[in-house]
């Protein structure tokens, strides 16, 4: 038998206001999500609702999906953002009697924007008829989009049909996507504040990005608060350790509620999580799908104000578009976005963009640079880096040579931080940037291969200026050869010494090597201490040095000349002694037997008596 596996998932709904989200969702889980006194007596949602739902997969895998529900209104547009930011699957509803709505629209805009990949559609209320007709209505509207081959499925929450049929296509959606990531780097982005009386302060929220434990030390950005965490749980039931995907209420008794304590809008993470930043450069993307009449397909000019929409915070900002002075629907573009208050973001994050008024969604877009700075925004090197990235903004490979090109010299616990790649990931992609030759691994420095070969060889240039001008000197005082190329970081000057060091000590043993090709010193003589043993055994392994005995080594092109002269000896004249080889080779015999003895397992040689002839292998 298969063992049952559980799996944590997010799902909100999306749609024009009365069509029934709610109801759907308590038609789903039996949980009402609007909880607001003014919720019940307007008979709309305002505010975030939430629910859970228990599914069984096609395979008998278990789903704990946490729902959001989210208000349909246009006021409420803001904390419906606020909703769908980490989310793994849509449920947009649309009800029989109104079809596709300006909500909906707009709802389907933000989806697309915040880089959603799946929906699936309820048509709701279907118990009044015009299935068809909607339905033909909602699929010729998502043609255009991603969502083009989404499931439609007719609900009615009034007779219970279709309920049944929603749960087990969820179910099967749910069933092909990859579960939450757990990247180590953990994000709570704080949906709820509130404080209970004896317990003290809870937030809630969806956990993405890593797991976090009770009694874990935590810090709540973008004030930069300590706090421990006392509690943790998920939908009422206690947690030792809360996973991503999770829908995650934590209780923080060290803070307060509101602005000077936490509130919606926050981050909780770890304090190792990065700094927020006030300026950070993106790709914005207008949808071509605007209405061409409507405030939102204005053109966006440089220098304007927007709100901006990330996680479930929102923060006013003004744009730097790098190139053009406008940017019309459907087109994308390279800017920075400088913000009233910062956010903690990542590589590739997806935020909204609606107008300065919070009446239109006007744009979306992904975080290339969330550590940027005003000054340098419009810098070659910034434009050569952000135009990079913002080809692949979530390839890792792209991402990592982009930062290490920027930077020049990144230490490597350092590289890509704040990015949505774990450390294996990137230990992964710097490796093959090394093989492929494009960076240099040295120490615990990253750096970008032409940027290393310049440093070595203007460190090399003045070392050997020193010797030529001060033959007499022992060598170029580091204090005085790090002063004069100008390297700031200690941990940079180390390595570049690291470096040469290695690189000179290759250079003694080829030269140890080539001074007596066929006849070298022994092995203990080449390798006297620890640091030569190693640049020995990296010649090696690297195939550049041959060992053809415990106390013999050879240069492989010394060993290669030497198994031809040996062939060629004994093809003109015979079946040759050790001692005629050696003497014909001008070797030693401390080189010649156990050379002799490899080239005998090799078959290029056999030994008869005390004779060598030539083996199977030429």
């Amino acid at each position: 038998m298969h063992e049952v596996t559980t799996r944590h998932f997010i799902i909100a709904t999306a749609g024009h206001v009365d069509h029934g989200k709610s109801a759907l969702v308590k038609g789903l889980t039996g949980t009402d999500p609007d909880r607001l006194p003014e919720e019940k007596a307007r008979g709309i949602t305002i505010d975030l609702g939430f629910a859970k739902l228990n599914l069984t997969g096609p395979n008998g895998e278990q789903f704990h999906v946490g729902i959001v529900d989210v208000p349909g209104h246009e006021d409420f547009v803001r904390n419906m953002i606020a909703g769908v930011g980490s989310i793994d699957l849509a449920l947009l509803v649309l009800a029989a009697d109104d079809g596709w709505m300006p909500q909906t629209e707009e709802h389907l805009q933000i989806l697309t924007y915040l880089g959603i990949q799946r929906i699936i559609v309820a048509l709701t209320k279907c118990d009044l008829g015009k299935i068809d007709v909607v339905t033909a209505q909602i699929r010729a509207e998502l043609e255009r989009t991603p969502f083009k081959d989404s499931q439609i499925i007719p609900t009615s929450v009034r007779t219970g049909e279709g309920i049944t049929n929603l749960k087990s296509s969820l179910a099967k959606e749910l069933a092909r996507l990859r579960p939450p990531r757990d990247i180590g780097k953990p994000r709570l982005f704080v949906d709820r504040a509130f404080a209970l009386h004896g317990i003290g302060t809870v937030v809630t929220g969806t956990l993405s990005g890593g797991s976090i434990r009770r009694d874990q030390d935590v810090v709540v950005q973008p004030r930069n608060l300590s706090a421990r965490i006392r509690s943790i749980q998920n939908h009422g039931r206690d947690l030792e350790i809360a996973q991503p995907g999770m829908r995650t209420a934590m209780n923080l008794p060290d803070l307060s509620v509101g602005e000077n304590g936490t509130q919606r809008g926050d981050v909780i993470t770890l304090r190792e999580g990065g700094s927020p930043q006030a300026t950070i450069d993106v790709l914005i993307e207008r949808s071509p799908r605007v209405n061409r009449n409507s405030p939102a397909a204005r053109p966006i000019k440089n220098g304007s104000s927007v709100q901006v929409h990330f996680g479930t915070s929102r923060a006013a900002a003004k744009i730097r578009l790098l190139d053009g002075s406008a940017l019309a629907a459907g087109q994308s573009a390279i800017a920075q976005l400088r913000l009233e208050s910062p956010i903690l973001a990542f590589v590739g994050d997806r935020f909204v963009l609606r107008d300065s008024s919070e009446q239109n969604t006007i744009a979306g877009g992904t975080v290339l640079d969330p550590d940027a700075d005003r000054a340098n925004f419009r810098s070659n090197a910034q434009v050569r880096f952000l135009r990079a990235r913002a080809t692949a903004p979530h390839d890792i490979d792209v991402c990592a040579h982009s930062e290490i090109a920027l930077r020049e010299f990144v230490p490597r616990k350092a590289l890509l931080n704040k990015s949505p790649f774990s450390d294996g990931e990137i230990s992964e992609a710097l490796a093959r940037l090394q093989c492929a030759g494009e960076i240099v691994l040295c120490s615990e420095i990253v750096t970008d291969r032409k940027t290393w070969q310049q440093l070595r060889e203007r460190a090399t240039s003045l070392i050997d200026e020193a010797h030529k001008c001060n033959p007499e000197r022992a060598g170029l005082d580091l204090n005085e050869l790090r002063s004069t190329l100008r390297v700031q970081e200690s941990s940079v000057f180390e390595a570049l010494i690291a470096d040469l060091c290695i690189k000179d000590f290759i250079r003694k043993i080829r030269e140890s090597l080539s001074h007596k090709p066929f006849d070298p010193p022994p092995r203990r003589e080449i390798e006297p201490d620890r640091r030569t043993q190693h640049v020995l055994r990296f010649l090696i392994d690297s195939g550049e040095v041959i060992e053809v005995g415990p106390d013999a080594v050879l240069l492989r092109d010394n060993f290669e000349h030497m198994k031809a002269r040996i062939t060629e000896f004994i093809s003109k004249h015979g079946p040759a002694t050790v001692s005629e080889l050696r003497q014909a080779l001008e070797s030693s015999r401390r080189i010649m037997v156990p050379l002799l003895e490899r080239l005998d397992r090799g078959g290029v040689t056999r030994r008869v008596e005390d004779k060598r002839i030539l083996g199977r292998i030429i």
